[in-house]
């Protein structure tokens, strides 16, 4: 499971042929010992929590991130090595 950005104690990770369970692209979210399954498309929570303040930069990356996430999205269901995306600064 690579981990494609960090920001504000936050790991974002997609894993790897991960489109059997959610059938949407979407990233893992975790924060401590909070994890979340969030959607690239829309920023729905698809599984899990994380702390609403942090749900809520997640979301505005997501919004300010969503070609290169859905490029990466591409490479990782495929198996593909993806990159890393610029942290919320």
């Amino acid at each position: 499971m690579p981990t494609i950005s960090m920001f504000y104690g936050i790991l974002i990770m997609m894993y790897f042929y991960d489109n059997k369970k959610h059938f949407r692209p979407h990233i893992h979210a975790e924060y401590g010992e909070q994890i979340a399954s969030i959607a690239i498309d829309d920023g729905e929570v698809l599984s899990g929590s994380l702390p609403p303040s942090k749900m809520k930069l997640v979301q505005a990356w997501i919004e300010i991130h969503k070609e290169d996430l859905m490029a990466d999205w591409k490479l990782a269901v495929a198996g593909e090595p993806v990159f890393k995306i610029d942290p919320l600064r």
